[in-house]
């Protein structure tokens, strides 16, 4: 049966984040992409000025071009109207939405061509490696500072300065609501610490360079290019901390195109820093690229932060202090988002272990290991597609106590995502000679280096598995009355599996080791998210879940080796890994009818539901 149940915004520990000085009549805004407060007015474009603004419109995270972080969000449906019924998706909002999808879109291909352009000039080899140790500095503050803690914490704290904006309005002058407007007094005693103190740790990194390879890559025979590299990528420490400041700001004033738009034109920096300058600069205009990038984040919101939001004041009255201390995040808040930041923080921390490991094997094992990484994650990122789509009408269900309705959604969302990104693991793993081969086998990147890419890609591939379940499993956990710290064990029981793990295989295997290592470790997550959240969250069945995801690992290890036999028998890769984007899922679907496994015989009823629901929400734009 199809659920029409209205989106409403989801209680989770981003709406904790500012919990100390919420009032008790407001509903909490969503941490991705928070609405309008109640009784708030924005500016919106003249065509859709005549939406209502009372009500607070709900929205989803769109994913990010790696698959561990945000590029953007989606407006979604209005929050219900007094009569019970849903509120139609204004024209605005179903335009911002598709735009916003869009750039989202943009911003993983043109990620995808970064790799490919680093794969073509620098290959897989020392340079490639000192660049990527240096690339761990900006992966480590885009999650913390744009996808996750900044988020957590600004979103809340703009969107209630907002709601105070519409209170203290009435009668003051002009001049007066402007030098005591909550949201300037926010920027005002924010902005100028938050940059100073970035400014701080970006210029530590850049002096500590030396120790921060030593510690990331203490077995790398030449440090020296990585150190240059690393000192040009801590300048993103401080460009990143801006750009989702402003993401915050803005996402909470209801513009979300720009921040959509930081990984465009991140992404876009690279490439062309890249393409103009590596002839002079070798690798480092990679890394330069990088710090570009990071400025071309802040420089693409900067007009409409302006616009919309503005900065504080230079100096702030002492009668208006006590509004400038309650304008600022407390520990409290800092105390309700630290499960959610270790969370993020533990799953991130996988790439460290790697690049730790990897930096005694011989040059190029790095580069493999990346290029292998980015490839392989992408059948989790189009699974995980489902989980969001699906994740409001959960987060509701959780928050009217409807615990049954949540069980069913949750295993439903279970099975459909194990079913995809298993079909795309069988994909990987049968065709991964191909697929490296077409993607990045030209200029510097050589036949070996797809050998060794495709090899490492393949046992990746047994723990793509784990990475879909934990990044669904972990979305219910976030979405209970308080935050849980079960989530951040969990991932730090598995990182701690991957850390002794990979320190034992990396001598005998290399980089097999650590790749199995971190298949392992995210296994291990997964395992005790899906057995803790029946037990503490929603209570699910997980006999009944495992059993029905074995019966899909039987389909997808048939699907695989079938794959695996028939791509060599054709010798154009291209045409090789086409064919067995027809031939895999067919042999996938065949072994799971023969085996009766009822997410593939009731594959047409859930794809029936799920286009129903996005149907229904986006005819409502009309």
């Amino acid at each position: 049966m199809t659920d029409t149940t209205p989106w409403r915004p989801r209680a989770s520990a981003t709406d904790l984040a500012a919990a100390a000085g919420r009032p008790p009549d407001t509903e909490p805004p969503s941490a991705a992409s928070p609405g309008e407060p109640p009784g708030e007015r924005v500016r919106l474009p003249r065509a859709a000025r005549t939406e209502p603004t009372t009500p607070a419109p709900e929205t989803a995270a769109a994913p990010g071009a790696d698959g561990t972080g945000p590029a953007g969000d989606v407006p979604g449906q209005d929050a219900r109207r007094g009569g019970g019924g849903p509120a139609p998706l204004g024209r605005f909002l179903a335009k911002a939405a598709a735009v916003t999808a869009g750039l989202t879109a943009a911003g993983a291909v043109f990620g995808l061509v970064r790799d490919q352009t680093i794969a073509h000039l620098f290959g897989a080899g020392h340079d490639s490696d000192a660049f990527l140790i240096a690339w761990t500095v900006p992966e480590m503050a885009s999650t913390l500072l744009i996808e996750d803690a900044m988020a957590l914490l600004m979103v809340p704290a703009f969107s209630h300065a907002l709601a105070r904006r519409a209170a203290s309005r009435a009668g003051r002058t002009r001049k007066e609501a402007r030098s005591q407007d909550p949201v300037r007094l926010l920027v005002g005693a924010t902005l100028p610490r938050l940059t100073v103190f970035l400014a701080a740790v970006a210029s530590l990194l850049i002096l500590a360079a030396p120790l921060v390879v030593g510690v990331l890559a203490p077995g790398l025979p030449d440090p020296a290019l990585a150190v240059q590299c690393t000192r040009m990528t801590a300048l993103t420490v401080l460009t990143f901390g801006v750009a989702g400041y402003f993401s915050a700001a803005l996402r909470a004033h209801r513009s979300f195109l720009p921040p959509a738009a930081i990984y465009v034109s991140y992404n876009v920096g690279i490439i062309g820093t890249m393409v103009t300058l590596h002839a002079l600069w070798g690798v480092r205009a990679a890394a330069a690229g990088v710090a570009v990038g990071g400025a071309l984040m802040v420089l693409v919101q900067l007009p409409a932060f302006i616009r919309n939001v503005g900065f504080g004041p230079g100096r702030a009255k002492a009668a208006h202090r006590s509004e400038r201390d309650r304008d600022r995040p407390t520990l409290i808040a800092f105390g309700l988002i630290a499960p959610v930041i270790f969370f993020a923080v533990f799953r991130q921390s996988q790439v460290l272990v790697e690049r730790f490991l990897a930096a005694s094997l011989p040059p190029g094992a790095i580069s493999h290991l990346n290029y292998a990484q980015k490839v392989a994650q992408m059948p989790m990122v189009l699974s995980l597609m489902i989980c969001t789509v699906t994740f409001p009408v959960v987060a509701q269900a959780m928050a009217g106590g409807e615990r049954e309705k949540a069980r069913r959604r949750v295993e439903q969302d279970l099975a459909l995502a194990s079913l995809a990104v298993l079909m795309g693991t069988a994909f990987v793993i049968g065709y991964a000679p191909q697929i490296i081969q077409v993607l990045f086998e030209r200029g510097a990147f050589t036949h070996h280096d797809t050998q060794a890419t495709a090899s490492v890609m393949r046992v990746y591939g047994l723990g793509l598995l784990g990475h879909c379940l934990v990044g669904a499993l972990s979305r219910p956990f976030f979405s209970t009355d308080r935050p849980t710290w079960f989530p951040a064990l969990a991932m730090g029981a598995g990182l701690l599996v991957n850390i002794v793990a990979g320190a034992f295989a990396v001598g005998w295997w290399g980089t097999y080791g650590i790749a199995a290592a971190n298949a392992a470790g995210i296994t291990a997550t997964a395992a005790l998210l899906l057995t803790g959240l029946g037990s503490r969250i929603v209570p699910i069945q997980v006999r009944r879940v495992a059993v029905s995801i074995g019966r899909l690992a039987v389909a997808a290890f048939a699907a695989c080796a079938t794959g695996w036999i028939a791509g060599p028998k054709v010798p154009d890769p291209l045409l090789s890994a086409a064919l067995g984007c027809l031939l895999v899922p067919a042999m996938f679907g065949a072994t799971g009818m023969a085996m009766r496994a009822l997410e593939i015989t009731a594959l047409p009823e859930q794809i029936s539901q799920l286009t129903s629901q996005l149907t229904q929400r986006f005819r409502h734009a009309r």
